[in-house]
């Protein structure tokens, strides 16, 4: 069995990790292990999401999720893992691995990621963010060579609040971005339930649409050593990845067989 771990804010849409997750294959299971998180009602402000992702509040709750031996850990979290910057967001990672014993990530990482292997370098972004926080998302994307050429953000002050979204919402808003010249669009915070927008806006604008926990069910998948190929998942499932990531040996995983 392939256990995927999970760090994860809560509360939001924690049933697409389970769900999509354990969409990959039989033999995969999703685990979450809640993170303490500050600022209430106001989580999103950028002072607040830096406490929040401090490595020693992250390693405490890695420490628990190392009892389920995952077989890759992921910091569910996008703007608690981009909001001071890349090399912080890969410490983060490190201290999760080294807690775990497994390889890890973050969901800020798994953007970087699934657009290296998509090979796309320009984007557009609806971020559920404040102004400040998005154009914290847009410096630490420019650290990966990524150009955010639009940016629309709604201005939502926490997690819960975002969870609030709907399809029809998210749809309309994503409608006033400007994509020309845009190879995606990105959807970052795990608390919005977006993996059910990909398909109706992959169809209207043509482009990858990755949202926050799509990319790190992807990630969690790649470093983990599947190789996974759904293409009813989003365009980022299209084709598996070339890399394992930090795992030597690949498993191929099909419909509800996985191989080793």
């Amino acid at each position: 069995m392939t256990r995927l771990g999970f760090l994860y804010p809560p509360c939001g849409a924690e049933d697409e990790l389970y769900k999509y997750s354990e969409m990959l294959g039989k033999g995969v299971r999703a685990s979450t292990v809640g993170v303490r998180i500050s600022g209430g009602d106001d989580e999103h402000a950028p002072e607040h999401l830096s406490r929040t992702g401090q490595i020693p509040n992250l390693e405490f709750s890695a420490r628990i999720l190392a009892r389920l031996a995952p077989s890759a850990a992921i910091w569910t979290c996008t703007s608690g893992s981009f909001i001071d910057g890349r090399a912080h967001a890969e410490a983060q990672a490190e201290a999760i691995s080294k807690a775990t014993g497994a390889p890890a990530a973050s969901t800020s990482l798994a953007f970087a990621s699934a657009l290296r292997h998509l090979e796309v370098t320009d984007v557009a972004v609806l971020a559920s963010y404040p102004e400040a926080t998005a154009k914290a998302f847009q410096r630490f994307l420019g650290e990966f060579g990524i150009t955010v050429r639009a940016m629309h953000w709604l201005s939502i002050d926490s997690g819960p609040d975002a969870s609030l979204l709907e399809i029809a919402e998210m749809v309309a808003a994503a409608g006033t971005i400007d994509l020309a010249g845009a190879g995606a669009l990105l959807i970052p915070d795990t608390a919005i339930p977006a993996w059910d927008v990909i398909a109706p806006l992959e169809r209207q604008f043509g482009v990858p649409v990755l949202t926050a926990n799509q990319v790190s069910v992807w990630e969690a998948a790649r470093i983990a050593g599947l190789r996974v190929s759904k293409p009813e998942m989003g365009a980022l499932f299209q084709h598996a990845p070339t890399g394992a990531g930090d795992r030597t040996q690949e498993r191929s995983v099909s419909g509800d067989a996985e191989v080793a």
